[in-house]
């Protein structure tokens, strides 16, 4: 059980992190939110 509860800790670390940086990169991209918003749902229903 606390294997399973690490392993989720950090999972959630790593999203996380993911999240920090590719959400401002999706922002400051020329082509902006309405061309990349895919990729942000994509990666927080993860």
């Amino acid at each position: 059980m606390t294997i399973a509860f690490q392993l989720t800790v950090f999972v959630l670390i790593v999203t996380s992190s993911i999240l920090l940086i590719s959400v401002p990169v999706v922002f400051s991209s020329p082509d902006g939110w309405p061309s990349n918003k895919n990729i942000v749902f994509s990666s927080t229903s993860l």
